[in-house]
């Protein structure tokens, strides 16, 4: 059979920038950092910043469901695939009957079960556990709510590829599109990693900054003073369809691949997941016209990222424009790459490069084309990327 194309139909974000997917456009132009300092943690565990989804309430996106007793990386899904199936026309219970196939990546398990199932343990013994958690924290129970939001059986896939998890979501589903074995995918990424554990794990790593001074300054993807990450939150789903299907599309999902890093070298198999999804695609490089770069802000990922992209693209690579959305929201892990996704499909139509919020001084180990403020380029194809820190690389192809 001959591969379909595949087109996005709707668009659902869940993020610090904006709640749907005008207001997430709209929030994710603006030169402005969402990071904030978080205060709800032990004061003698230190200062933590992070970017947070404000005023979030599930039952405002899906009537009838209480998020009580549900992980917050499950509501924030749950929103966004409501949002995306009415951005596409149609409500989760429309599906049934579809054979819709619903594929979610989160890096995480819910912690907020875990923190407070250990927490009563501590205070109570260990007959205050909470069992329930064993079901509910899995990144599996991510799409069944999905699922059950929808009714009837519904085809439902969790993965779990560190911070490439919505990127992977995403791609694995338009694979099955482009086959023939749905004709109606919801996919993409969730993330609620703001609770004591795993931040403090986080912050001890190195993987996010411990000084609580000018929160909005310290997430500088690609920036020469860049440090370290920081750590935000939310989801972004979206609805695949066939190239046939009467609903307009935002963009085509053209290619996708992913690969993982050799034992020494960090974010070394970027440079492979971008040489197979340009293969996957039927593209090569100077084909691509913009970038939407991982860029979490750390200094070493960062310039790997930017080897990566300087073996495939050579010279070249400075006129391409590019971005990297992470000062603007922070770094949320497994829903990253599918915010990415949405923005990038929302960019290409509306013919945009957002900024890359708080890059102010060129890095000569990242000479990329990046800008602190909107640019208004018309493009018609980006290049996704993503990377895990556990060595998980995956990159997609937008086209317009």
């Amino acid at each position: 059979m001959k591969r379909r194309r595949v087109k996005i139909t709707g668009i659902g974000p869940v993020t610090p920038a904006g709640i749907g997917r005008e207001a997430f456009l709209r929030g994710i132009l603006e030169p402005v950092s969402r990071v904030v300092r978080v205060k709800r943690f032990p004061e003698e565990a230190g200062s933590f910043v992070a970017a947070e989804v404000k005023d979030f309430k599930l039952e405002n996106y899906v009537a009838g469901v209480s998020s009580k007793r549900m992980p917050r990386h499950t509501q924030f899904a749950l929103a966004a695939a409501a949002l995306a199936v009415a951005d596409a026309g149609l409500s989760l219970p429309e599906l049934l009957g579809r054979s819709p196939v619903v594929i979610v990546g989160a890096s995480l398990m819910d912690f907020g079960a875990i923190n407070k199932g250990v927490d009563m343990i501590l205070r109570k013994g260990p007959a205050s556990g909470l069992p329930t958690s064993v079901f509910s924290a899995s990144v599996s129970s991510i799409g069944g709510a999905i699922g059950e939001a929808i009714g009837g059986t519904t085809r439902t896939l969790a993965l779990q590829s560190a911070c490439c998890a919505g990127a992977d979501a995403i791609g694995h589903a338009a694979a099955m599109v482009a086959n023939g074995e749905t004709d109606i995918a919801v996919c993409g990424g969730t993330e609620a990693p703001l609770f004591f554990h795993p931040m403090i794990e986080l912050k001890l790593a190195g993987l996010a900054p411990g000084n609580p001074e000018n929160p909005e300054r310290q997430s500088r993807p690609f920036d020469l003073w860049r440090t370290t990450g920081v750590i935000g939150e939310g989801a972004c789903v979206i609805v695949l369809e066939p190239e046939e299907s009467p609903r307009p599309g935002y963009a085509y999902i053209d290619g996708y691949a992913f690969a993982s890093d050799p034992a020494d070298e960090p974010a070394g198999g970027l440079t492979e997941s971008i040489r197979l999804t340009l293969a996957n695609a039927g593209l090569n490089p100077r084909n691509i016209e913009c970038i939407n770069a991982w860029g979490p802000g750390h200094k070493l990922i960062d310039a790997a990222e930017c080897r990566a992209l300087a073996a495939i693209f050579g010279p070249e690579l400075a006129t391409i424009p590019a971005v990297s959305l992470k000062g603007a929201i922070g770094n949320p892990l497994g829903a990253g790459g599918a915010m990415q996704v949405g923005c990038a499909a929302l960019c290409l139509g509306a013919g945009v490069v957002p900024p890359t919020v708080n890059w102010q001084f060129p890095d000569p180990a990242c000479p990329l084309n990046l800008s602190s403020q909107t640019r208004f380029i018309s493009h018609r194809t980006t290049l996704v990327n993503a990377h895990g820190l556990s060595g998980t690389n995956a990159c997609l192809v937008l086209a317009h």
